[in-house]
């Protein structure tokens, strides 16, 4: 059977490219569960795999797309059956496995989780591994302590997939929020995602002190580099910095100063390996939390033709929130 799927190739004669093309099932890799594709989405790190712009994707061809959601046709693992309503975020997807950028996939039935009832499979690609990550950076200031009333929280990228999330998130679980962007959103991140105040990225992302002023209670960074070290020397006391990104640099030029002289927690984010029990327990929240409308303020969507024209936009940081991917 026939099916299309975005791939990119990376070879002598014709160098990295990424192109639209009809793949036959019999090419689609090992696995003992086959996914017909309903919904995928863009990230970040589709745009790095796509463009070639870091090293994402480590064997060729690969089919990017970090998470999809579709329903199970065909099926060799115990806990699935065909016609059984999945979705899979993490596992490498995109990287070092075939993702979801394509009408059918094929992957180990461990890394897949059946779609909670109140969500629609383009609800959870319109929520994807941003919101996804964005409910485990939440979910670490709780564990860290972080209640609404010990103060402001700050999201960084705070127009992006990860950072419209956290905005949203934060605010609907009673935090004031301050949202750093680079944009001029401000009618789009207070009035639809609940942001309290926004600053404007630059004021984090030039060098700064080891020790700043104190300013906010914790944070969520997607953005890494010379921001995350600033953000974490503005924190209070005790406060807790949950690092999810590296949409300005993987380095971190900061100091150990706000972690041995004001208490400040770093927690990492990894949203690709995260075991099944914490997985689980975000998904639920977000059942819970998410609805119709922020999911419609949040995110829009294209089809699988338009996700290369797409791309130059998503990296230049010119698109709102989530990009859903209409692909079956």
């Amino acid at each position: 059977m026939i099916f299309k799927a975005v791939v990119i190739e990376n070879d002598a004669q014709d160098g990295y490219r990424a192109e639209i093309r009809e793949l036959d099932e019999s090419q689609l890799p090992e696995g003992d569960v086959t996914v017909l594709v309903s919904y995928s989405s863009l990230n970040y790190k589709d745009g790095l795999a796509i463009t070639g712009k870091k090293p994402v994707v480590r064997s060729f061809p690969m089919v990017p797309g970090i998470d999809f959601a579709g329903v199970v046709d065909e099926s060799r693992h115990p806990e699935y059956k065909k016609g059984d309503v999945v979705f899979l975020n993490g596992w490498g997807l995109g990287e070092t496995r075939w993702g979801g950028l394509a009408e059918k996939a094929r992957v180990n039935g461990d890394w897949l989780t059946c779609l909670p009832e109140s969500l629609s499979p383009k609800d959870a690609m319109a929520i994807g591994t941003a919101g996804y990550t964005a409910m485990l950076s939440v979910m670490a200031l709780e564990f860290n302590g972080i209640t609404p009333e010990k103060g402001p929280v700050l999201v960084t990228g705070a127009s992006g997939g990860v950072g419209s999330f956290a905005t949203a998130l934060l605010a609907r679980l009673g935090y004031r929020v301050t949202a750093s962007t680079g944009r001029p959103d401000t009618d789009y991140l207070i009035n639809k995602l609940g942001a309290a105040e926004i600053i404007d990225r630059s004021t984090l992302s030039a060098k700064g002190t080891p020790l700043m002023k104190e300013q906010w209670v914790a944070a969520i960074d997607s953005v890494g580099g010379q921001t995350l070290a600033n953000v974490c020397a503005s924190i209070r006391y005790g406060g807790t910095v949950a690092a999810c990104g590296m949409a300005e640099s993987l380095d971190f030029p900061g100091s150990v100063a706000p972690f041995i002289l004001r208490g400040v927690t770093l927690a990492g984010i990894d949203s690709v390996k995260c075991p099944p029990e914490k997985r689980n327990e975000a998904w639920r929240r977000l059942a819970e939390i998410v609805d119709a409308g922020l999911l419609g303020e949040i995110s829009h969507e294209i089809s699988l033709d338009e996700v290369l024209t797409t791309i130059p936009d998503l990296m230049a940081g010119r698109i709102k929130g989530r990009v859903v991917v209409s692909v079956g």
